[in-house]
């Protein structure tokens, strides 16, 4: 009997070389706590990335508190419409949502603990901005504010990521 190698076995090489495939730009990418400085219009914030699933999965989950006009971006390689929920979060925040090219679309409030899903209203969110609760009404940041997508695609290259997988560079 003549034996034969299953047609999976062949492609299983090809699924994890696609699969490992990351575009990485730093040979050392810096961590998910790293701090860099993005604007909105004429605010300077620092914030750290969600990357990864996991990244994104936790985002802000446990934190006690925030420094003063930070947060978390969350990169999505596609528009869509996004949902979020306070899980484990003792923090009151606000999630804004921003289009492809950096629009703020709408802000939302959330509460601590709630596992109640916060979504956009729009399939067009490709990037959602956690900031303590208060902020962008205390900064004056109102929907039509511009995300500033150039120092976004600085943090994602330190992060060791493509901008160009997140919708930046591909307009």
């Amino acid at each position: 009997m003549k034996w034969r190698l299953p047609y999976f076995l062949v492609l299983l090489p090809l699924f994890f070389t696609a699969c490992s495939e990351e575009d990485t730009i730093s040979a050392n990418p810096l961590p998910v706590t790293a701090w860099f400085p993005v604007r909105i219009d004429e605010v300077a914030i620092e914030v750290q990335l969600a990357l990864s699933p996991a990244e994104q999965s936790k985002g802000l989950m446990y934190r006690e508190s925030l420094p003063e006009d930070s947060g978390m971006i969350f990169p999505y390689r596609q528009p869509r419409q996004m949902s979020f929920w306070m899980a484990n979060t003792p923090l009151p925040l606000d999630i804004a949502f921003f289009d492809s090219e950096g629009i703020l679309l709408e802000i939302h409030h959330m509460h601590p603990f709630d596992t109640t899903r916060t979504r956009s209203n729009t399939d067009q969110a490709q990037y959602a901005l956690e900031m303590a609760a208060g902020w962008y009404q205390e900064k004056g940041i109102l929907p039509g504010a511009r995300l500033d997508l150039k120092s976004l695609a600085a943090a994602l290259r330190q992060r060791g990521m493509d901008p160009a997988r997140y919708g930046i560079g591909r307009q």
